[in-house]
């Protein structure tokens, strides 16, 4: 009894622990159940979001290609009109040029009948007019009892008679031009035998002299193989003469101011010591700077010794130059002060105004100072009036300045003042000597028809004008044309100028390759 009720109570309460566990699990599968329905309205929530998501990005999209495409479509119907437009404009023009070209033939045709019916016209005036010149032919044989050809022979005698007359008259003028020419060229052949000797008269105004302390600087000056007188002679323009003459060195040119130049770079050269083509370069151009600027000290204490104001700097610079130019052998600059003083004292004399009158004097000759901007062929005194003009100088200066050799016509008191002292001053015995200005001019001439050639870098006329020594550039000029610039240039001499014997022209080419160590 006892096992059996122990037993009744084990399965009693196993089937209770079995209700229990069956009313949790039953509780647990609802609780289950209502997570899973919750994740699955979770989840049908996101998936509608996410769908409006995408149907709203692929909306915005298509928008935006159809926003593109519509671009696109503009663009090409833009491109189709202007395509349509040219097309028209190309139409319109076609039928315009067909309309001329119509207009244009059918003025042609007028043309052409016109002309046709004229040239019609012309030929029967032509047959009216042989016609008629035949009965007039008649009718003057009728009247004069002659025939034509009897009436062509008499007029034949008549025109042999009067052409021997006029020939007589011809002949004997040819020959009175002949005996001027041939004086004038008497004189010609007697003015080139003087410039022969053209050096010798004129050695004070084209020879310096460069004194040495020894003769032992001449192989320096010299250098290695005449390299360093090579140098200085391409640098300057000055031909220089090293000989025999104890402690002295000459230096030869027409042009004063490269002389000075030469002269002035060989001191200072002998005084540093180096000599060499590179310092000799450099101390010449230091030179020409040094003279530029000596030139401008010289113009202003002239003006201020003349009493002279509110002179243009450029005619101030022209002023200095006129030192280193001469007129006729007369130095050009103490020419002009002696002008300037004569007209300042002739004007007081007369009442005019002297400072003027001093001032036109000072300037009347400015139009000898070289300039490359202006044509060698204009007369000096024109070439000065118009320096004075640009640079502001008074209408009675101008005008005296180009009247003092009758070019321009004379419009105030102060230009025969000038051109009276300018012969004054001009006139004094020794003062002038044409043979040397002729002499320089030629010299000058030679050295302008070098530089009218192209690759000219510079041109010196040497030997008394009997070698021209031209420097080219080497990028420009070649050796093959090197040779042939000197033979043209050699032609345009012995062509364009007058000269005595012959004249050398030596072409010089070299080319230089420079590096700077650092």
């Amino acid at each position: 009894m006892l096992v059996g009720a122990v037993l009744v109570g084990l399965l009693v309460g196993f089937a209770v622990a079995k209700i229990m566990e069956k009313g949790k699990a039953s509780k647990t599968l609802a609780h289950a159940k209502k997570e899973a329905t919750d994740v699955i309205k979770e989840a049908k929530k996101e998936g509608e979001n996410i769908k409006k998501d995408k149907i709203f990005q692929a909306k915005e999209k298509f928008l935006e290609l159809k926003a593109e495409h519509e671009k696109v479509i503009i663009g090409k119907d833009k491109k189709i009109a202007e395509a349509e437009k040219r097309t028209r404009d190309k139409e319109s023009q076609v039928s315009n040029e067909l309309a001329k070209n119509k207009k244009l033939n059918e003025q042609l045709q007028q043309q052409i009948k016109e002309v046709s019916y004229k040239s019609e016209i012309l030929d029967k005036k032509h047959s009216e007019a042989e016609k008629l010149h035949k009965s007039q032919v008649q009718q003057l044989e009728v009247i004069s009892g002659l025939s034509a050809e009897d009436a062509k022979s008499q007029l034949l005698e008549s025109l042999k008679e009067t052409a021997k007359t006029d020939a007589m008259a011809y002949l004997q003028s040819t020959l009175e031009e002949a005996k001027l020419t041939a004086q004038q060229e008497a004189r010609k052949i007697v003015v080139n035998t003087i410039q022969r000797i053209g050096t010798e008269e004129a050695i004070e105004n084209c020879v310096s002299v460069f004194n040495l302390e020894s003769d032992d600087v001449k192989g320096r000056i010299i250098g290695r193989e005449g390299r360093n007188i090579r140098a200085l002679e391409s640098a300057t323009g000055v031909e220089i003469i090293v000989d025999d003459t104890p402690e002295a060195i000459i230096l030869s040119c027409f042009d004063s101011v490269r002389r000075e130049v030469a002269r002035l770079s060989l001191h200072r050269l002998v005084t540093d010591g180096r000599i060499h083509p590179a310092r000799i370069e450099e101390i010449v151009k230091k030179t020409e700077k040094q003279i530029n600027e000596e030139i401008i000290e010289i113009g202003k204490r002239t003006v201020i010794d003349l009493g002279i104001h509110g002179l243009h700097p450029e005619l101030i610079k022209a002023v200095g130059r006129m030192k280193y130019r001469s007129s006729y052998g007369q130095n050009l600059l103490q020419h002009s002060r002696e002008v300037a003083k004569l007209c300042g004292v002739m004007a007081a004399e007369l009442g005019l105004n002297p400072k003027l009158a001093k001032r036109a004097g000072l300037l009347h000759d400015i139009g000898k100072v070289p300039n490359a901007e202006v044509e060698v062929e204009t007369p000096h005194a024109i070439l000065g009036m118009q320096w004075a003009q640009k640079y502001g100088e008074k209408k009675e200066v101008c005008n005296a300045i180009g009247a003092h050799h009758d070019e321009v016509e004379m419009t105030t008191l102060i230009s025969p003042i000038v051109q009276v002292c300018d012969a004054i001053s001009g006139a004094r015995p020794g003062a002038r000597r044409q043979v040397l200005d002729s002499y320089i001019q030629r010299l000058k001439d030679l050295e302008e028809i070098a530089f009218g050639f192209n690759g000219v870098q510079k041109a010196y006329a040497i030997q008394a004008g009997r070698e021209l020594r031209v420097i080219v550039e080497s990028e420009k000029v070649s050796d093959d044309k090197a040779a042939e610039l000197s033979f043209e240039i050699s032609q345009k001499i012995q062509t364009d100028m007058t000269y005595p014997g012959q004249v050398k022209v030596t072409v010089i080419r070299e080319t230089r390759s420079v590096n700077v160590a650092k």
